[in-house]
């Protein structure tokens, strides 16, 4: 009976310690964080955001090489390049302006469904959210 009683403890403690290391090992498996891939695998890994600055000269430097574009033909794609910039501009601001007026329509229709008692409830929570908006612009910019 006690070599039954040793076996059966025995047992146990095997059965507990490897739902432990099973446990260690799922919890070790399941926290690890994920890894960027190299410039081998990857080469967009490894370079930063560029401005829209350096994304053109690289672009000019590369089309004056590997084009073999003289220094007229360099002048007439700065000055294509500056054109498109312009015409990309125009359309973000307009693109902005057309965002910011369904945003104001819908928060007009909201304001119509509310009662009056809602409506500084409301408009708290728009002036938060547009104050967090504002914040993030921000914080975009300056990168």
């Amino acid at each position: 009976m006690a070599k039954f009683k040793l076996s059966a403890l025995i047992s146990v403690l095997v059965v507990f310690l490897s739902g432990a290391l099973v446990g260690a090992v799922a919890q070790r498996l399941y926290m690890v964080t994920s890894v960027s891939s190299n410039a081998a695998g990857n080469p967009s890994a490894s370079v930063r955001k560029q401005s829209p600055e350096d994304v053109r000269k690289h672009a000019i430097d590369e089309m004056r090489q590997r084009v073999k574009l003289d220094e007229t033909q360099v002048k007439q794609l700065e000055e294509i390049y500056d054109k498109t910039r312009q015409r990309f501009d125009r359309l973000f601001l307009n693109r902005n302006a057309e965002a910011r007026a369904l945003w104001d329509e819908q928060n007009d229709e909201i304001r119509h469904i509310l009662h009056p008692d809602q409506l500084p409830l409301f408009e708290q929570l728009h002036a938060e959210h547009e104050a967090r908006r504002l914040q993030r612009k921000k914080a975009e910019d300056s990168k």
